[in-house]
């Protein structure tokens, strides 16, 4: 049973990842290393309430990364367009400055 809650989770964070940063590979690569590293850091863990811990992280983060992270995109004006989706209704934007731009190109 906990073995096929741990599969379901991690493959509910990777498929959040995928949507979140879709067309972005070096996202996408990273957050895919991110996640499986975290799952085998945790692969031994055998206390009950420690793997129920995890998997509520797990649940956590995917509706974290699914309703609180939209990717900007440089439009052809130069400029940055964000189109958010009916799963961030009610999240709040965050522009980042011109200098973190600058710095991710």
């Amino acid at each position: 049973m906990v073995r096929g809650e741990a599969l379901s989770a991690y493959r509910a964070l990777l498929r959040a990842t995928r949507k979140s940063f879709a067309g972005d590979t070096l996202m996408l690569n990273a957050s895919a290393l991110e996640v499986r590293k975290k799952f085998e850091e945790n692969r031994h863990v055998t206390s009950e309430p420690e793997i129920q811990r995890l998997l509520e992280e797990a649940r956590e983060a995917t509706h974290f990364i699914s309703t609180m992270i939209v990717q900007a995109k440089l439009n052809e004006r130069g400029g940055y367009e964000v189109k958010p989706s009916k799963e961030h209704a009610g999240a709040t934007l965050e522009i980042p400055s011109e200098e973190i731009i600058r710095k991710s190109a």
